[in-house]
């Protein structure tokens, strides 16, 4: 039986942290606690703690505990979601039976990677995970790095589960889009950065975006422009990001964020392997110069 959950709410814009490291590889959780209490001041929904952007694939358990302790501490006041993945579903749903009592938003869960079980296992995978979580879902839909590809009738049917309440949208099939806005079940929140203005225009309720580490006031006033209709208003702030988005994913995320983010002072520029920092002087130049240009009066 489904117990009952309360409709959720993930509308707006969230920041999908970054985790610091110092030099020797330990997670550097002044660092964290700053930028943290820095975003939470400028009008963002909530943030992700340990996704993509977060490597959270290189943290442990308890390192993954003490980040989500640190981004609780320092801004407890805003809504948390935590990224949950793997691919064995039995230490999956132990994992998330370990996360009920820190008081979670919700969990951003995408496909089991590697495995590329078909559209019946991708939909028992999600169901297991919504029927031992305490707290709503959101799939994380993004085929490039999980090998799997969420079909939009899997979707739909996911959508009937009182706790998968919304997606991260970086499937790259705008139709599958459209067809789950006009759906209406699922909240759709952008999960490429470079389509957020036209994922909001098509009617997505948000976006969970790396790049609104930096700019983040800018990316919140587009996004509720966005969700007031005001296109004409929106592209004039937005079209400017564009070159910076398009620098910070010419190398993987977060290696080119946490350059810009290092540069500023506000942590060191360290990832964990097999992540690599942002070497190339040229890109770093390129992101340096945009960053800057784009934070002048």
């Amino acid at each position: 039986m489904h117990s009952s959950t309360p409709t959720p709410d993930f509308s707006g814009l969230w920041i999908p942290l970054v985790t610091p490291f110092r030099k020797d590889g330990a997670i550097d959780h002044d660092a964290l606690a700053a930028l943290v209490a820095r975003l939470a001041s400028t009008g963002i929904a909530g943030f992700v703690v340990c996704g993509s952007t977060g490597e959270a694939a290189a943290l442990d358990g308890d390192e993954q505990l003490a980040v989500l302790a640190t981004v609780a501490k320092a801004a407890p006041a805003l809504p948390r979601i935590m990224g949950v993945s793997g691919y064995h579903l039995g230490k999956t749903l132990a994992w998330v039976r370990q996360l009920h009592d820190w008081g979670l938003a919700g969990l951003l869960v995408p496909a089991p990677s590697y495995i590329r079980p078909s559209q019946a296992g991708l939909a028992a995978w999600f169901e297991a995970i919504a029927e031992a979580s305490a707290v709503p879902l959101l799939v994380y839909d993004i085929p490039y790095r999980t090998g799997a590809t969420i079909a939009r009738e899997t979707l739909l049917s996911l959508a009937a589960h009182p706790r998968i309440r919304g997606i991260k949208d970086c499937g790259g099939d705008m139709a599958k889009t459209r067809a789950l806005v006009a759906d209406g079940r699922l909240q759709v929140l952008a999960g490429e950065d470079a389509q957020l203005f036209g994922t909001l225009a098509e009617g997505g309720v948000g976006a969970i975006a790396a790049s609104a580490h930096l700019q983040t006031a800018t990316f919140v006033q587009i996004v509720q422009l966005l969700r007031e209709g005001r296109l004409a208003e929106a592209r004039t702030l937005w079209q400017p990001l564009l070159p910076l988005i398009e620098a910070l994913f010419a190398e993987p995320n977060p290696g080119p964020l946490k350059a810009v983010l290092a540069n500023e002072g506000w942590m060191q520029d360290a990832l964990r392997a097999p992540m690599t920092r942002t070497e190339s002087g040229p890109l770093r130049e390129r992101l340096f110069r945009t960053q800057a240009a784009l934070s002048r009066p």
